[in-house]
Order: structure tokens, then C-alpha cells, then sequence
């Protein structure tokens, strides 16, 4: 249960960060500060979005289109964030083609760099704290 906790909790802060970069770097991609609230349950809906819909693309993709599987992590980033921003709940606009498809991808990126460092961090502080017992 707690490993679950773990996980899930590094993959929100993963897809917050994600979020936050490409607000960051894009002038179409917005986070609307103003409704953080919004914000923040859209970091929750994009997560879980990201969970579901990544395995089945997959399962959709090796069906009709086995071409598209290296691609799986920025389809399901970009269907997840389409959802996100349809959602009437505020917190996160996209305009312009070019903010959509580099928004998809740098969400993307250190969505799935946190996934990777972020355990790493944290198991680290735990292993040391271990030594020291």
C-alpha cells in the first residue's frame, strides 16, 4: 500500500512539474493561476488520465497501428491534456497548434524524468538514513 501511495504521489508531482515547465517555456500554454484550485485537480484528472490511457493506446496501438507504439507516453500526454483543458473546471488553457504539440511533448519530457529521478531522490535520503541505524 505504501509503495502505491509512493507512486502515486511521485507521478502527481511529476505531472505538476511537467505542467508547470511548459507553462514556463510556451506562450500558448497557461496556467491560470488565479483558479489554482482548477490547477490543481487538473493535475489530479492528468494523472490519472496519463495512467489509463497510456495501456490502452498501447492495447489499441499493437491492434490497428503497431507503427504508433513508440509513440504511446506523447499520445496519451497529449489526449490526457486535450481532456484536461475541456474540462470546465479552469486552471489550465492551450492555444495555437505550436503550444499544443511542444506543450504535449515537454509535459512529456519531465513527466517522465520525475517518474525516473524522482524515486531515485527520494529512495536515496532512505538509504542513508538506513546506513546511519
Amino acid at each position: 500500500m505504501i509503495t502505491f501511495l509512493f507512486r502515486t504521489l511521485i507521478l502527481i508531482v511529476s505531472a505538476g512539474l511537467g505542467l508547470l515547465a511548459a507553462d514556463l517555456l510556451l506562450d500558448g500554454f497557461t496556467i491560470e493561476w488565479d483558479k489554482w484550485w482548477g490547477f490543481v485537480i487538473c493535475i489530479v484528472i492528468f494523472t490519472v488520465l496519463q495512467s489509463v490511457l497510456a495501456p490502452w493506446i498501447t492495447v489499441m496501438a499493437k491492434r490497428y497501428a503497431p507503427v504508433l507504439l513508440g509513440g504511446i507516453g506523447i499520445i496519451s500526454t497529449l489526449v490526457s491534456l486535450i481532456v484536461v483543458v475541456l474540462l470546465p473546471i479552469g486552471g489550465l488553457r492551450i492555444s495555437g497548434a505550436l503550444a499544443w504539440i511542444l506543450g504535449a511533448v515537454i509535459v512529456w519530457v519531465v513527466t517522465a524524468l520525475g517518474a525516473i529521478l524522482l524515486p531515485l531522490i527520494f529512495l536515496k535520503k532512505k538509504v542513508e538514513e538506513r546506513r546511519e541505524r
